[in-house]
């Protein structure tokens, strides 16, 4: 009996050690992190310009992998369903937790398999509409809804531009048709193309063609203005007080990760959005790093699925 205790106990010993010693070993072949996104938009520019600076403390390629459908949830679902070894990470937007899962019945995951790295950036959409229309604020475009049908584009169904728009339709009391896209960027190109009339767009695919008048800015749907566009007031400021519509990028692990892989990654994202190129790539992208812990993150994620839960049941939010 006692021999058989001592082979037991050197066993799960050996087993401990190997495992701690995989885990302190990490990475030890090229990272994956899942984007449920097309490329091109926000999600691409924080990453990439983090990337550039994770590889070399990593010593690993960190390759991004582009899965969109589904706002997200096909991608989710895939990094859900991963390998808890460190080998795969989703990143995404905020609204794959806070609003998909109240807005489509099936997932294909289950929240809970996904857990927060960080919340590293935050944004706003920018309300944007073809320059044809001849409109110069908040108060000619409700105008005009009122008067005759409009459109507005989105990145998709329970994206953050149909979030923002369909929250901004019920406290501006107006009707606009809702015009999805896979992704933001198409959706940026048919608004200055005149096939749809406006939309609730992220700051960094329309703000090129803000500045060269190819599309009309009237407002930002966050608390505060726009850096870069410091002359365009938020629609609290436009006529509507206690408007704010801010949305983030999030790192997630599948459910199981060991604490000790999260650390190490947690810590090389967070040290790549300190320099000061990357804050300032940002900047111009319109987007701020915030760089929350986990445990922070968990609970600004928290706070923000209520909040738009609230909402969404509201409005009456459903996937198109």
């Amino acid at each position: 009996m006692k021999s058989t205790r001592l082979l037991i106990a050197t066993a799960l010993a050996l087993t401990t050690a190997q495992g701690l010693h995989a885990q302190s070993a990490w990475p030890d072949k090229p990272v994956r992190i899942i984007v449920p996104l097309p490329p091109g938009g926000p999600s691409d520019i924080v990453l990439r310009a983090a990337i550039e600076k994770m590889q070399p403390v990593l010593k690993q390629p960190v390759l991004i992998d582009n899965k969109p459908g589904a706002a997200g949830n096909l991608g989710a679902a895939e990094a859900a369903r991963a390998t808890p070894d460190g080998q795969t990470w989703l990143w995404t937007t905020d609204t794959l937790l806070t609003v998909n899962p109240h807005v489509y019945p099936k997932l294909g995951f289950k929240p809970d398999d996904l857990v927060p790295v960080m919340r590293a950036s935050a944004f706003s959409q920018t309300l944007v509409c073809n320059p044809g229309l001849g409109l110069k604020s908040v108060a000619d475009l409700v105008r005009l809804a009122k008067a005759r049908p409009m459109s507005y584009a989105s990145g998709g169904a329970g994206s953050p531009g149909h979030l923002t728009t369909e929250l901004f339709k019920s406290v501006a009391v107006i009707d606009m048709t809702h015009v999805p896209y896979k992704g933001p960027a198409p959706a940026v190109q048919d608004v200055m193309g005149g096939q749809v009339d406006c939309g609730f767009l992220a700051g960094p695919t329309v703000l090129a063609q803000v500045r060269v008048g190819k599309l009309v800015a009237l407002a930002v749907s966050g608390a505060k203005r726009s850096p870069l566009l410091p002359e365009v007031p938020t629609v609290a400021e436009a006529g509507y007080p206690g408007f704010d519509a801010t949305f983030s990028l999030v790192l997630f692990a599948p459910k199981g990760m060991p604490k000790a892989i999260v650390h190490a990654m947690s810590k090389a994202l967070d040290e790549a959005l300190k320099h000061s190129d990357v804050v300032e790539r940002l900047r111009q992208s319109d987007q701020a790093v915030v760089a929350e812990s986990p445990e922070a993150s968990a609970a600004r994620l928290a706070a923000d699925a209520r909040t738009w839960g609230v909402v969404a049941k509201r409005i009456g939010l459903q996937a198109d």
